[in-house]
């Protein structure tokens, strides 16, 4: 069963092979030129991206959406959406058909007021090394929002949607920052929306959107520092309280 909203619009489909059926469309992840969809191929949950009507016969779009196709298909990380197929599906045209991602976009769990400690911590290692992989490949992408970072349904694993749209032989030094930056907006909005403080996490996240860090292995290393602290500030806690149980335990004997 998917996760459904009152935005998806259900959308006929007349196709005599029975090969597609169940087309929605999901407003909440369309890009400038395209919609995004979920369907059924051969009974079996897929998504796909098709050129917006007003788009469809441009052949600078159509180009374009092939070639995404063609750079995102030789792709392969677990915190990215795999594309699988582009084929021509009845009513909208030539798509980039990808794996199905059951679950809510980051955007909606913000206004819904559903953030876990989970997301956060998928934001703090997972979102990082499909940045690294994205920066890796020089992979060329629309900007990273909310909107475009989707989380799973039974385990909350992270997942970028609509990654690398061309491929460069290098990115600049700006592409890396921008990415950050990003990063750093989306992490801020989010603690913004918790109930608690993390008042060391926020200073990671300021520091990425000022642009004070210039590549993702140092937003990565600053992330370990952080976690190291943390683990010693609780070894240092468990050893106050063993040492309190055992003055405990001596007084008693």
């Amino acid at each position: 069963m998917r996760y459904s909203s009152k935005e998806e619009k259900k959308i006929p489909i007349n196709d005599p092979t029975g090969k597609w059926s169940d087309l929605t469309l999901l407003p909440e992840w369309e890009e400038p030129f395209y919609n995004v969809y979920t369907l059924k191929k051969h009974g079996k949950w897929v998504m796909c991206m098709a050129l917006k009507e007003e788009y469809a016969s441009d052949p600078e779009r159509k180009a374009g959406l092939r070639k995404e196709f063609e750079v995102r298909y030789q792709l392969a990380h677990p915190n990215i959406v795999m594309v699988n197929d582009f084929e021509d599906i009845p009513g909208i045209g030539q798509a980039i058909v990808t794996d199905d991602v059951y679950g809510y976009s980051l955007r909606r769990l913000i206004d819904e007021k559903r953030l876990t400690p989970v997301i956060v911590e998928r934001l703090q290692t997972q979102m990082l090394d499909a940045l690294a992989y994205i920066q890796e490949n020089h992979l060329l992408h629309r900007p990273l929002t909310p909107e475009s970072i989707i989380f799973t349904e039974y385990n909350q694993n992270l997942k970028l949607l609509n990654v690398g749209y061309d491929q460069s032989q290098r990115l600049t030094p700006a592409d890396a920052e921008e990415d950050i930056r990003a990063y750093g907006r989306i992490l801020e909005e989010v603690l913004d929306a918790l109930p608690t403080s993390l008042p060391k996490l926020r200073k990671v996240a300021r520091k990425c959107s000022e642009g004070q860090f210039h590549s993702v292995p140092d937003v990565q290393l600053a992330m370990e520092r952080r976690s190291a602290s943390q683990i010693y500030m609780f070894l240092c806690l468990a050893l106050v309280v063993l040492i309190a149980m055992l003055v405990w335990l001596t007084s008693r004997s």
